[in-house]
């Protein structure tokens, strides 16, 4: 019997990946810590992105969905969100990039403290390589670091 090694390589090369992948990752995230619940600072982000006259499309609580599964996990929910005047100049500039829009912020529990966390704008940008929309990146990295600063009480 005749074993092709090929899928053993991309196993241990997806595995290797995979190993790096967190520490690598999360450079490129806003990460904030909450004093309160994953409930309450959502619900304080949600009010804050109104109050900025900002769009809330969705709030998925992925603990709810897990339950209903008969499933347990953290508290863990997404909140989308967005402003089609920062939006819609990226999507202008590469389309492919709707596919990260609107903005997710992630508030979950780990190891019982509250955090929130969403992709910077830099590494949006760099992931489709975007020219010549600065003033979107930069407005949207500020408002999202405000957005967040405020749900998460600071």
């Amino acid at each position: 019997m005749r074993l092709n090694k090929l899928p053993l390589l991309a196993t241990a090369a997806a595995m290797l990946m995979i190993s790096t992948l967190p520490s690598n990752a999360m450079e490129d995230w806003i990460i904030k810590q909450s004093p309160d619940n994953v409930k309450t600072t959502t619900d304080r982000l949600i009010a804050t992105i109104i109050k900025a006259g900002a769009t809330v499309f969705a709030r998925i609580d992925h603990q709810k969905g897990a339950m209903e599964a008969g499933l347990e996990m953290q508290p863990a929910t997404v909140v989308l969100f967005g402003n089609p005047k920062l939006g819609t100049p990226i999507m202008k500039a590469n389309p492919r990039a709707a596919i990260d829009l609107p903005i997710k912020v992630l508030i979950w529990s780990e190891n019982g403290q509250t955090k929130l966390g969403a992709l910077k704008p830099s590494a949006f940008r760099a992931r489709y390589a975007i020219e010549g929309v600065e003033k979107p990146f930069a407005k949207m990295g500020g408002a999202l670091n405000k957005l967040m600063s405020a749900a998460a009480g600071e």
